[in-house]
C-alpha cells in the first residue's frame, strides 16, 4: 500500500501527446461519496498505470494528497490523473463534490471537453446531483453517466438509472446494461460483467436496443443512418460509435455505463467510451479570446503551430517546489523556460468587487511538467488541447491567461462563484499580523472563490467564503501552509446614525490652565434630511459673533462627530447643521477650540433629540426547487425581510426575491444550504439603509474607533 500522502508516480507510461485529437480531457462531476476519486484509482490501477488502488479513507489516492483532505476524507481541489489507452491520452480531472468548492469545479470543467457525470447506486439522485447537473449544462458541457458502488447492499442501477432519466431528460441512456452472476442481466447477485447494447449478443434486450440505436442516430443528426436503420438494415458497432460520438458532442445524447469500483467491472468498457466516444479538444469550442486592451480577438485555433493561448485553471504552493501553476493549453504550444505574457482581466469583466485587479506582464516559465496528482512528471513542452503544470510563475493567478509576448492575448474566466459568507478574523499575535497580509494574498491568488475585505469603518479583516467548510480549510491552509495562526472575531456589519427630528445644541468649549488658553462657544441648529442627501453645512449668524476664519473650524468638528457618531459609534448621515450663533476670545479662541465646541454642539443636540440607527438592507435573489418555496419565503420574513415577488425559473425553480438586513444574512449561505439540501442558491446585493427598530438597535454594541 501507498504511503499517506507520498506522490505516486505513473508506471510505465508516455505522458507526452503530440496531437491534439489523441487528447481527451475529461472531468469528473458529482455529489460527495459518490465514488469520483476512488473511481479515478480503479481506472489507474486497470490500466496498469498504479500497481494497486488507493484508498480516501487511508488518504492514500492519487488524486487527494493534500493534508486537509487527508483530515476530511473528501477532495477539496481539483487534481489530474493522466493515463493512455490505445494511444489516447486521457486527462482524468477529480472535482470535489461539495457546494462549498464549486469554485474548483468550474475550473476543473474549464479545462475539460468532456465530463463523467457520477451517480452512486446506493444514493439515488438527489438535489445537490441535480444542481451539479445544471453547472455541466450551463456551460453546455457534453456529460457521460457513471453509476458507481454496484457492491453496495442498497444498490438499485434500474432505480437509479429511472431516476436519472426522470430527472436529467429520455436522451440518458444505458449503453451497457450489468450482468449479475449466474449471468443474468435482471437484479439479484453480484455485478460480474456488463453486456453492450451497441452490439447484439445473448444477455441483450432488444427493445432497449432498438431504443438507444434509434436515439444515437436521431440525436446525431444522420438522416440517411436512420433511414438506414429504419429499412432493416443491420447497422455495424463502428458506424454507431462514429454517431454516438456525435450525439456525445452535442451535448444532447447522455450515454450510461455501470461501474463497479471494487471489483473494476465496466472500466474497461468505460475508458473504451472516453477514447472512442468522447470529443477531442478540436472538436469543442474554445472561449472567447480578446486583446488586453479588450478588442474581440480572432478565434482559437486548437493546434500546437498556432498562437500560444493557455489559461491558469489552478495554483498551488508546493512546500518542496514552490508554486505551481496548472494550466489548459488552448492553442500554441508551451514551451519550458519560455517568456509568456501574463493577463489577468477578472476587473474588466466582473468589476472590481472581484476582488482581483487587473494585471499585464511578462514572465519567464520555470519547469514543465505533467500533473500526476501531487507529482510532476517533467516534459519540456505542451500542445494545444492537453494539461500541464508551470513551476515558478510567480505573477500568474488563477483563471490568467497565459499568451505569446508578441500577441498577448486575454480569454474570457469562467464564471466564479461569489463568496456570500463572511468570516471576521484577526491575528494571533504580533508575528501572525507581520505575515498575515502576505499569506492571504498567495491565497487568494490560488483560490478566485475567497474575497478578502479590509472594513474601514468596523475596523475588521473580513474573508469572503463559500461556507463553513470552505472557510475552515482556508484557516488551516493559513495556519499549517504559511505558519499564520488567526483568531475568528463577531462579524460587524456597516450601520449609520441619523436624527429623528430637528433639535439645537450648544458648544462651550473653555480652558485655562496658564498661558494661552481654549475658548470657543457656537450654538448650532440640526435637522434631518432626506436618505441619500448627505449632509449640508449653513452660516446664519449675525454680527460676526463667530469670526469668519473660524466657521469652518466648526463645521470640521461637526463632520469630524458625525464620523464618531452620537450613539453607537457609526456615522451620521442626511443632516442640515445650521451655524446660529457663538462667542470668541480675541486671545484664546482657535481653529481647535472651535472645532471642539462643533463637536460637543452637535452631541448636545443629539442628546436632546431621538437618534435613529440605520442598517443596511440588501436585495436577495434565491433561487429553490419549486416545492421549498414556501419554506425560504417563510424564512426570509423571520429575519424581518420583505418580500418583493417571484418567478418562475425553468420548469421546476422558483426566484424569490426580497429586501432582507445585513445583520441577518450573516449565517444565510449556511442555513439556506442547509435548508435546501444543497439545491438552493443566492445572490446579494446592496439596496439602501432603513430604519433599525428599536429594540434591535438596543442590542448593538458601541463601534470601536482606532487612531
Amino acid at each position: 500500500m501507498a504511503d499517506k500522502g507520498s506522490p505516486r508516480r505513473p508506471a510505465g507510461q508516455d505522458l507526452e501527446a503530440s496531437r491534439p485529437d489523441r487528447i481527451r480531457n475529461v472531468v469528473l462531476v458529482g455529489p460527495g461519496g459518490s465514488g469520483k476519486t476512488t473511481l479515478i484509482e480503479t481506472l489507474l490501477a486497470s490500466s496498469g498505470v498504479i500497481g494497486r488502488a488507493g484508498s480516501v479513507r487511508d488518504g492514500t489516492t492519487v488524486c487527494d494528497f493534500e493534508d486537509s483532505e487527508h483530515a476530511h476524507e473528501r477532495s477539496i481541489s481539483l487534481a489530474v490523473a493522466p493515463l493512455v489507452r490505445d494511444g489516447v491520452k486521457l486527462n482524468l480531472i477529480d472535482t470535489p463534490g461539495y457546494a462549498d468548492f464549486v469554485g474548483e469545479l468550474r475550473a476543473g470543467m474549464r479545462a475539460a471537453d468532456c465530463a463523467l457525470f457520477v451517480i452512486a447506486a446506493n444514493d439515488g439522485v438527489d438535489d445537490a446531483t441535480r444542481t451539479l447537473w445544471r453547472e455541466c449544462a450551463d456551460v453546455g458541457l457534453p456529460r457521460a453517466v457513471v453509476i458507481t458502488k454496484l457492491d453496495q447492499a442498497r444498490a438499485d442501477y434500474e432505480g437509479v438509472l429511472l431516476e436519472a432519466q426522470d430527472a436529467f431528460g429520455d436522451k440518458v441512456m444505458p449503453l451497457y446494461l450489468p450482468v449479475h452472476s449466474g449471468a443474468a442481466v435482471s437484479p439479484g447477485g453480484a455485478v460480474t460483467a456488463l453486456a453492450g447494447l451497441l452490439s447484439p449478443s445473448e444477455h441483450t434486450d432488444d427493445a432497449l436496443r432498438g431504443s438507444l440505436i434509434e436515439a444515437v442516430i436521431e440525436e446525431s443528426e444522420d438522416e440517411t443512418l436512420m433511414e438506414r436503420y429504419l429499412g432493416g438494415e443491420e447497422i455495424d458497432e463502428e458506424v454507431l460509435v462514429e454517431d454516438l460520438e456525435k450525439a456525445v458532442a452535442r451535448g444532447s445524447f447522455h450515454p450510461v455505463v455501470p461501474v463497479c469500483s471494487v471489483t473494476g467491472v465496466g472500466c474497461a468498457e468505460l475508458l473504451d467510451l472516453a477514447v472512442r466516444a468522447f470529443p477531442s479538444p478540436p472538436e469543442q469550442v474554445p472561449p472567447d479570446v480578446f486583446t488586453p486592451a479588450g478588442a474581440l480577438a480572432g478565434a482559437l485555433s486548437c493546434d500546437p503551430a498556432g498562437t500560444l493561448v493557455a489559461e491558469v485553471v489552478r495554483t498551488t504552493s508546493d512546500p518542496y517546489v514552490g508554486r505551481v501553476s496548472l494550466v489548459r493549453v488552448f492553442s500554441g504550444t508551451l514551451v519550458a523556460e519560455s517568456t509568456v505574457h501574463v493577463s489577468g482581466h477578472f476587473s474588466s469583466f466582473f468589476g472590481a468587487e472581484a476582488g482581483h485587479p487587473d494585471h499585464d506582464e511578462d514572465e519567464r516559465t520555470g519547469a514543465l511538467s505533467y500533473p500526476f496528482g501531487r507529482h510532476l512528471e517533467p516534459t519540456t513542452r505542451v500542445v494545444a488541447g492537453d494539461i500541464g503544470a508551470i513551476g515558478r510563475l510567480t505573477r500568474a493567478e488563477t483563471g490568467d491567461t497565459l499568451s505569446s509576448v508578441d500577441e498577448p492575448r486575454v480569454l474570457r474566466p469562467w464564471s466564479m462563484p461569489e463568496p456570500l459568507l463572511p468570516i471576521a478574523i484577526e491575528a494571533r499575535s504580533k508575528a501572525d499580523d507581520d505575515k498575515l497580509a502576505s499569506a492571504l494574498s498567495r491565497l487568494a491568488a490560488e483560490d478566485p472563490s475567497i474575497r478578502i475585505q479590509n472594513n474601514a469603518e468596523t475596523h475588521q479583516l473580513v474573508l469572503w467564503c463559500m461556507g463553513e467548510s470552505h472557510a475552515s480549510v482556508v484557516l488551516e491552509r493559513l495556519a499549517e501552509r504559511y505558519s499564520v495562526n488567526v483568531d475568528q472575531t463577531p462579524y460587524l456589519v456597516s450601520l449609520r446614525e441619523t436624527f429623528g427630528g430637528p433639535a439645537k445644541g450648544h458648544g462651550r468649549h473653555v480652558k485655562q490652565s496658564g498661558g494661552h488658553g481654549q475658548y470657543a462657544v457656537c450654538d448650532v441648529e440640526v435637522e434631518p434630511l432626506p436618505e441619500g442627501t448627505g449632509f449640508e453645512f449653513s452660516d446664519r449668524e449675525v454680527g460676526g459673533s463667530v469670526p469668519r476664519n473660524f466657521i469652518a473650524s466648526v463645521e470640521k468638528g461637526v463632520r469630524s462627530q458625525m464620523e464618531r457618531g452620537v450613539r453607537t459609534g457609526y456615522p451620521v448621515v442626511d443632516l442640515r447643521v445650521t451655524l446660529t450663533d457663538g462667542k470668541a476670545h480675541s486671545v484664546d479662541s482657535s481653529d481647535m477650540a472651535f472645532q471642539m465646541a462643533g463637536a460637543l454642539a452637535l452631541r448636545e443636540a443629539a442628546a436632546s433629540s431621538m437618534i435613529t440607527v440605520l442598517e443596511p438592507y440588501d436585495e436577495v435573489s434565491v433561487v429553490v426547487p419549486d416545492d421549498l418555496v414556501g419554506g425560504v419565503m417563510s424564512d426570509l420574513s423571520s429575519r424581518r425581510g420583505r418580500l418583493l415577488g417571484t418567478d418562475k425559473v425553468g420548469d421546476d425553480r422558483t426566484l424569490v426575491r426580497a429586501d432582507v438586513p445585513q445583520t441577518e444574512l450573516a449565517r444565510y449561505a449556511i442555513d439556506l444550504r442547509s435548508a435546501t439540501h444543497g439545491s438552493g442558491t443566492f445572490k446579494r446585493s446592496f439596496a439602501h439603509y432603513e430604519p433599525m427598530p428599536e429594540e434591535v438597535a438596543r442590542s448593538v454594541p458601541m463601534r470601536e474607533h482606532r487612531a
